[in-house]
């Protein structure tokens, strides 16, 4: 008889347990189904405050652009950018970006050595290589104007290499 029991409480328990199991999974079926339907409402809601943003833009004044800029210096000979006139063109770049329709004259110079054909095309290629500096960072080419002035328009004299330095440059204009 003790085996006989032992059998029929295994086998009780074992059907209990099942029992329980297949009651617990019913009850998990049926307590997500609500969920799904409470969903739909907050992207409702999300999409609401999105309006107050572009009023806080529209209300913010917007900082005036600063074209005041020094010149762009360039080597003996040469329409390579000095290093130094780098941070000359990305502050230009910046202020420039603050007034994207805003059109520029790139007026190219040169010192008086060579002859005036060669001072000229050089005048030309240096206003071009700013031009370029401001095209690869993002600014539309359409905006500006080249003018090239040869050695006709020094700012200092010729005489020295001091002036002559100052005189290898690129002004950046408004255009009127």
């Amino acid at each position: 008889m003790n085996s006989t029991k032992k059998i029929f409480l295994t086998a009780l328990v074992a059907l209990f347990t099942l029992t329980m199991y297949s009651c617990k999974t019913k009850k998990m079926i049926a307590k997500p189904a609500p969920a799904p339907v409470a969903k739909p409402a907050p992207p409702v809601e999300e999409a609401k405050p999105a309006p107050a943003p572009k009023e806080a833009e529209e209300s913010t004044p917007v900082e005036k652009p600063n074209f005041n800029l020094d010149n762009i210096q360039f080597e003996f000979n040469s329409f390579v950018l000095k290093t130094s006139s780098f941070a000359i063109l990305d502050k230009a770049v910046a202020e420039m970006k603050k007034a994207p329709n805003t059109k520029f004259v790139l007026n190219g110079h040169s010192s008086a050595e060579g002859t005036p054909e060669h001072n000229m095309s050089l005048s030309i290629d240096r206003a071009n290589a700013v031009k370029s500096y401001f095209v690869n960072a993002g600014l539309n080419a359409a905006n500006f104007t080249i003018v090239g002035h040869g050695e006709k328009e020094p700012i200092t004299s010729n005489d020295t290499e001091e002036g002559r330095i100052m005189n290898r440059r690129t002004e950046i204009k408004v255009q009127h």
